[in-house]
């Protein structure tokens, strides 16, 4: 094959770069956004009027028509229009031929700070809600309260307004979107003084006695008072936070006394053999001890409550367990998931089950005479009536949910 002589595309055939002069091929014309708009005028001829070299005024009748979307302030409310107005900051001006200053918002470059505010504000009401103006406003002075001490605790370090704007404001999204807590029988919880709440534990991770406390509070705004293991006051960081969340360590002495004050209390009779067990044994309750919850209650005369938590055996599905690395960290368990230790910190994320919560009737001791709690027999009794009501109610939760992410 001889010498060919190599003509670039596009060049009309002629050697070189482009056509050579400054005005444009018509090709080019052709694709410029009012040539296009004279073609949609003159649908008979298909062609425009071209008035010479493209200066970049366009003479034509025509003009740009801009379609956008709702306007800003019919997105917003007043007060959050005024949040907006106050975020804005103008875009540069210049003269134009007439002398009026034109606003050129083209030329500055990354997004208008317009658009940022409306993000923010956006963003602010989905996460905080309608009212997150108020909300803001509450955050910020229970900041100013902390910063300078103006809070209260009760004689066992329970701090009732951190629970509720920090602890809760983090765990709502998680039980409202996540786990899509559905919970019943909140009538049986008493508007007033002590009672005693008895629920099934699972999940690996104590997660069901936290979405526990956070319903029943949401709903009946009483606090419940978590009675915890040895090792949680052990732990550091978590024992000053179980402290601040109203949590003190589960003997009778604490019990009986939180009762006798009219605090609504909370117990997991299963302990770390609730939480640890495999997932071939979920929803299967282990002993509840001697029974030493029923005794306090007995004592101080407060209704016994079961509760029944559908969810929390899927969040983590308990798949193995390491026990060498248990015994060496001081755990009582070392778990092992489908997804951890196999991703990492990814795998500590809980799988996004639905939940149901449901309170039982209340089971009463002020029956009892006051050496009931001295009866063991009694005592084993009362616990098995209890136990039996959580393990029938997990069951009958169990044929009602559709499906374990349902």
């Amino acid at each position: 094959m001889g010498d060919a002589e190599i003509i670039p595309i596009g060049t009309r055939g002629r050697p070189g770069r482009g056509s050579g002069t400054r005005r444009p091929s018509s090709a080019a014309r052709d694709l410029a956004p009012h040539a296009a708009r004279r073609r949609a005028q003159d649908p008979d001829t298909g062609t425009g009027t071209d008035t010479g070299p493209d200066t970049g005024t366009d003479t034509g009748p025509d003009t740009a028509t801009t379609v956008t979307g709702p306007r800003a302030d019919e997105r917003t409310t007043p007060a959050e229009q005024d949040v907006v107005a106050r975020l804005e900051v103008p875009a540069p001006t210049s003269a134009g031929p007439s002398g009026v200053e034109v606003t050129d918002r083209a030329g500055a470059p990354g997004i208008p700070a317009a658009d940022w505010a409306h993000a923010l504000v956006a963003g602010a009401r989905e996460v905080l809600g309608d009212d997150w103006e108020n909300r803001l406003a509450h955050g910020l002075a229970g900041l100013r309260r902390r910063l300078t001490g103006e809070y209260a605790v009760d004689e066992y370090g329970f701090d009732a307004e951190l629970t509720r704007r920090l602890l809760f404001a983090v765990l709502r999204p998680l039980a409202e979107k996540w786990f899509r807590i559905e919970v019943r029988g909140l009538e049986n919880i008493p508007a007033t003084g002590g009672a005693l709440v008895v629920s099934n534990h699972s999940g690996t991770i104590p997660v069901d006695g936290l979405m526990t406390m956070f319903s029943v509070t949401e709903h009946t705004g009483r606090f419940l008072r978590p009675l915890g293991a040895d090792l949680v006051f052990r732990t550091p960081v978590v024992a000053g936070l179980a402290r601040k969340m109203g949590a003190t360590l589960a003997c009778t002495e604490d019990a009986e006394r939180m009762l006798s004050g009219g605090e609504l209390v909370g117990v997991w009779p299963e302990g770390f053999k609730g939480i640890g067990k495999p997932y071939s044994e979920r929803y299967k309750l282990q002993r509840f001890g001697r029974g030493g919850f029923v005794s306090a209650a007995m004592r101080t005369g407060v209704p016994v409550i079961p509760v029944s938590v559908v969810g929390a055996e899927e969040i983590y599905p308990l798949v193995g367990n390491v026990p060498a690395l248990a015994r060496l960290l001081g755990l009582p368990y070392v778990p092992i998931t489908p997804l951890f230790p196999l991703l990492g910190p990814l795998g500590l994320v809980p799988l996004p089950s639905k939940w149901l919560i449901e309170f039982g009737e209340p089971v009463r001791t002020d029956a009892y005479g006051e050496g009931a709690a001295d009866d063991p027999m009694l005592v084993l009794n009362v616990t098995d009536q209890v136990r039996e009501t959580i393990q029938q109610t997990l069951y009958s939760l169990l044929m009602e949910r559709p499906s374990v992410f349902g």
